[in-house]
């Protein structure tokens, strides 16, 4: 026999799903090392156009994909993404400026990315509204700071730096990591880049192998939003 689900039923399962999606995301380590005045290090892109390729995989609970793409710069806070899905199965476009994402076309390529602060993370710039209270510590050469929300965006982000440089970057809902953003440096002169969303169990990696300079900088016809 089959029926309609009460509005009770209905609430206790949206509850029974939002604890096992936070049950997903990891709990927030206490931020280890000396508390410091120490100011959190400016961040930026380079003054002059960069392009970043890069082979990338994106995975959730439905499905995986991987192809390639290139990421161009243009300073001080523009960035273009494109995506080039494996095998010719099409590909796609972002253009981030200051704290806003345009993503034009099908929304398979939204789904990929993460929020603007984390995308920003993902290219070394800290992109984050100017918060209420900063905690900072300092262990060794790491410096780890918390930073709360503000009065309309009370999301709170833990920033982690080895020496000036950002390597990863976390979004915290109450005790638990929702979704971070990391960079590595490899010792071969690569760069891995990786955004996870624990909650929502997806991840897109991308695997850098060239970052090139571009002196004379890029048309202004790739910043044109179709």
């Amino acid at each position: 026999m089959t029926g309609r689900l009460t509005g009770t039923t209905r609430f206790v399962v949206a509850l029974s799903l939002l604890g096992a999606i936070s049950a997903c995301a990891p709990r927030v380590r206490p931020l280890s090392g000396e508390q410091t005045t120490s100011a959190i290090p400016r961040t930026g892109l380079p003054s002059i156009p960069q392009l970043y390729r890069f082979e990338w995989t994106y995975e959730d609970d439905t499905f995986d994909v991987k192809g390639e793409g290139v990421v161009r710069t243009g300073p001080p806070d523009r960035a273009r993404l494109d995506l080039f899905i494996a095998n010719g199965y099409g590909n796609g476009m972002a253009i981030l400026e200051g704290d806003s994402l345009f993503v034009p076309g099908i929304d398979l390529i939204r789904r990929f990315l993460p929020p603007p602060p984390l995308l920003w993370a993902a290219l070394g710039r800290v992109a984050l509204p100017a918060g209420r209270d900063t905690i900072v510590r300092l262990d060794g050469d790491t410096l780890r700071a918390d930073l709360s929300g503000t009065e309309t965006d009370r999301r709170t982000w833990r920033v982690h730096f080895v020496g000036a440089r950002l390597v990863r970057i976390e979004r915290i809902e109450g005790t638990r990591v929702v979704e971070w953003a990391e960079r590595v440096p490899l010792a071969d002169g690569t760069l891995r880049l990786r955004y996870v969303h624990s909650g929502g169990r997806r991840s897109l990696a991308l695997a850098v192998s060239e970052v090139l300079t571009i002196e004379e900088g890029f048309d202004d016809a790739i910043w044109r939003k179709p």
